[in-house]
C-alpha cells in the first residue's frame, strides 16, 4: 500500500476512498485484523470519552476565569451537554461504517460552530455577532480533534477537519450576511484608527477578520491532515502485526507451540525444496464409513473434531509436526521442519500413546451415546522431499516421497494382519528398539515376517502391536 500523495486534492480524496477499500477488504480476509480493529477501536473510544470529559471538565472550571458574570453558565450547560455527547458516542460506538456514530460527530461540530456564531442570550449587552464570533473559541475545535484521534480511524479524522472548515467557512458567511451589527461601534473605531487601518481593521467590532478566519481553517485542516496521516500508518502496524499475529495462528495448527516461536522467528526459507529423514506416521478410524453410515451427519462431525483434537494433541506432544487432514485420518511427520536424533523414538511414542488414550476416547463416546471407534496406525522412517508446492497464490508445505507411501500403506495394512498398529524395522532401529518392550508398562510390539506393500516391488519387515 503506497503512502499517501500530498499533491492534489481530488487525488487526495480519491486515494483515502482506495485505502478505505483495502483496509476493509484486509479485515474482511484477516480474523485477526478484525479482532484487532475492534478492540483498538473500543479501548481508544473509552480511553478517548475519558480524556474528552476531563478536558472539557476543566473548560467548565476555566470558563468563570474568562467571564466572572453569570451569563457563564450558558456556556457551562453547553459544555455539559458536549460531555453527554461523549458517552452517547461510546454507547454507539462499532468497528466499521456507523451512520449513526458519524450523525453524533456531526452533530458535536455543528452545535460547537452554532455556540460559537451567535449570541448569549443571556448577555444584556448589544454586542455584535461578530465580536462574540471573534472570542478566539476556535480554539475548542483542537480538543474535539484531538480526541478523535484517539476514538475514530484516520478516515473519520480526515472527516473532522474536512466538516470542521465547511462549518467554519459557513459560519463566518452567515455571520458577515446575517449577524446582528452596532454601526455605532464601527463609527466610533473609524474615528479613534482612521490614521492607522491596519489598527482599524482588528478592532471594527463588526468586522468577522475574514484573512483571520481563513487562517484558522487552513491551519485546523492541515492538523487534521497530518493527524489523519499518522493515523494511517499506525493502522498500517496494526495490520503487519495482524498478519503476523494470523502467520502464527497458522503456524500453531501444524506445528507444537515449541516450534511456533523457532520457525518465526528463523530466517530460513522453511518452504525451499530438500530432502532430510523424517518419520511418518499415519493414523485412521477403522471402519469409519460404516459409522457415518449408521449415524447422523452432526455426531459424525462430533466424532472427526473430538478425535482429530485427539490427535493433534499426542502429536504435539511427541514434538511432531500435523502435516494434513485426509478425512477420517491423518498424517504427521517427526522431523520437520528440522531434524532431531530422537524424531524416530517420538514417531514411536506418539503411536503407541494413541493406542492408549484410544480407550478414553471410547469413554467418551459413550458418554456422547455412540458407539466407540478402533484405531489405526502406520509408522515409518526414511527420507522424504519436502518444500513448497503448488501455484504461486496458494502455496503448501508438502512431505512427498516413497517413505510417505511406506507409512500410508502400514496403516492399510493393519486390516489384513488384524493388528492396531504396523511399525517398520526401519523406524523400530532409528528408535533404538527392536521387538522388545518401548517401556515398561506399555504396549509390546511383535516382530512379523516381510511383508509387501501394494505399489511395492519389495518386501518390508515390520513390527506390530
Amino acid at each position: 500500500m503506497s503512502a499517501l500523495k500530498l499533491t492534489n486534492p481530488f487525488r487526495i480524496f480519491a486515494r483515502l476512498r482506495e485505502l478505505r477499500d483495502e483496509e476493509r477488504k484486509q479485515a474482511q480476509s484477516n480474523l485477526f485484523l478484525s479482532q484487532a480493529l475492534e478492540k483498538e477501536k473500543m479501548e481508544g473510544h473509552r480511553l478517548a470519552v475519558i480524556a474528552r470529559t476531563v478536558a472539557l471538565g476543566l473548560v467548565i472550571l476555566l470558563i468563570p476565569f474568562l467571564n466572572p458574570t453569570l451569563s457563564a453558565l450558558y456556556y457551562q450547560a453547553w459544555v455539559l451537554v458536549f460531555i453527554a455527547l461523549g458517552w452517547l458516542q461510546l454507547r454507539l460506538a462499532s468497528v466499521g461504517y456507523s451512520r449513526a456514530e458519524l450523525l453524533l460527530i456531526f452533530l458535536d461540530l455543528f452545535l460547537l460552530t452554532a455556540l460559537f456564531t451567535t449570541a448569549n442570550p443571556f448577555v444584556s449587552e448589544d454586542i455584535p455577532t461578530a465580536i462574540t464570533y471573534r472570542f478566539d473559541n476556535f480554539i475548542y475545535f483542537f480538543i474535539i480533534l484531538a480526541v478523535g484521534t484517539l476514538a475514530y480511524s484516520w478516515r473519520t479524522v480526515w472527516a473532522i477537519g474536512t466538516w470542521v472548515a465547511i462549518l467554519w467557512m459557513l459560519g463566518m458567511i452567515r455571520v458577515s450576511l446575517f449577524g446582528h451589527e452596532v454601526p455605532e461601534l464601527s463609527t466610533l473605531a473609524a474615528q479613534a484608527f482612521s490614521a492607522n487601518p491596519i489598527v482599524l481593521g482588528e478592532l471594527d467590532p463588526n468586522s468577522v477578520q475574514p484573512g483571520v478566519r481563513i487562517q484558522e481553517i487552513v491551519v485546523f485542516f492541515m492538523v487534521a491532515a497530518i493527524l489523519a496521516l499518522k493515523g494511517w500508518r499506525s493502522n498500517q502496524l496494526l495490520m503487519r502485526q495482524a498478519d503476523i499475529a494470523a502467520e502464527r495462528a497458522n503456524l500453531s495448527r501444524y506445528f507444537p507451540s515449541s516450534l511456533v516461536d523457532v520457525l518465526a522467528s528463523s530466517d530460513r526459507d522453511i518452504g525451499a525444496v530438500r530432502t532430510q529423514d523424517v518419520a511418518v506416521l499415519f493414523t485412521d478410524i477403522v471402519g469409519f464409513t460404516e459409522f457415518a453410515e449408521r449415524h447422523k451427519p452432526e455426531q459424525v462431525m462430533t466424532l472427526l473434531r473430538r478425535y482429530h483434537a485427539m490427535v493433534e494433541r499426542v502429536i504435539f506432544q511427541n514434538g511432531g509436526t500435523l502435516d494434513k487432514y485426509l478425512g477420517d485420518g491423518v498424517m504427521a511427520t517427526f522431523g520437520t521442519p528440522e531434524t532431531k536424533p530422537s524424531d524416530a523414538a517420538n514417531a514411536l511414542k506418539a503411536a503407541t500413546q494413541l493406542l492408549e488414550e484410544n480407550e478414553a476416547f471410547n469413554k467418551g463416546q459413550a458418554d456422547l451415546g455412540l458407539d466407540p471407534i478402533q484405531v489405526s496406525v502406520g509408522v515409518h522412517f526414511g527420507p522424504v522431499i519436502l518444500g513448497d508446492i503448488g501455484p504461486s497464490r496458494r502455496l503448501e508445505f508438502a512431505v512427498v516421497g516413497d517413505t510417505v507411501n511406506v507409512a500410508s500403506r502400514l496403516e492399510a495394512a493393519t486390516r489384513d494382519l488384524g493388528c492396531r498398529c504396523v511399525v517398520s524395522e526401519d523406524l523400530m532401529r532409528k528408535a533404538g528398539y527392536s521387538n522388545e518392550a518401548l517401556q515398561p508398562g506399555l504396549a509390546y510390539f511383535s516382530e512379523q515376517q516381510a511383508i509387501k506393500l501394494r505399489g511395492r516391488k519389495t518386501s518390508i519387515n515390520v513390527c506390530t502391536i
